[in-house]
């Protein structure tokens, strides 16, 4: 792992203490950075695919995955639509942060050039919207919150936040050009 991952793991680190409340289940932070990372590097190889609107399907079910493994986590009832619901949500909502993910597929559409910029685009915008869902979802479910109690304003904010750390970390894991 880069120097770069670790200082933004760590710092993510920092501002995402686990709550001290004995009320709730308390999930260690290794394993929640982990599940969240390994669906990124998920999300990142399913933004290679050359077809468009695939790779964005494929990204929002390995978010909703991400999700469930997390409710499971924190011993939340998982509904699959309310939380589809809630991701594009969050995703629309963080209009223009991530208002190219959509266009980044589609640019895979254009003949000869459009393969080329999807396959430099969407695996960083991929990773970086799955690593925002999961930190969004955390937070919340660390904090005692269920899929009835998230506030989507609140989340909107953060997700919009924690994009763009996750897209500083996303393109730290792409292959650099020789």
């Amino acid at each position: 792992m880069t120097e770069e991952v670790q200082d933004i793991e760590k710092n993510d680190e920092e501002s995402q203490s686990t709550v001290e409340n004995t009320d709730f289940i308390e999930i260690p932070q290794e394993k929640i950075d982990k599940l969240i990372r390994n669906h990124v590097y998920t999300s990142m190889a399913v933004g290679l695919v050359p077809v468009p609107v695939v790779d964005f399907i494929g990204v929002t079910g390995i978010q909703i995955n991400l999700v469930r493994k997390m409710a499971k986590m924190y011993d939340i009832p998982f509904s699959r639509e309310t939380t589809k619901n809630i991701i594009i949500s969050l995703v629309g909502g963080a209009v223009p942060a991530v208002a190219s993910f959509p266009a980044a597929s589609a640019v895979k559409a254009i003949p000869v050039i459009g393969m080329s910029l999807g396959a430099v685009s969407m695996p960083v915008i991929s990773g970086a919207s799955t690593y925002a869902v999961g930190r969004v979802f955390y937070r919340h479910f660390a904090s005692g919150g269920t899929f009835l109690t998230l506030d989507i304003e609140k989340a909107k904010a953060y997700y919009a936040e924690m994009f763009q750390k996750g897209q500083n970390m996303s393109q730290t894991l792409q292959p650099q050009p020789a």
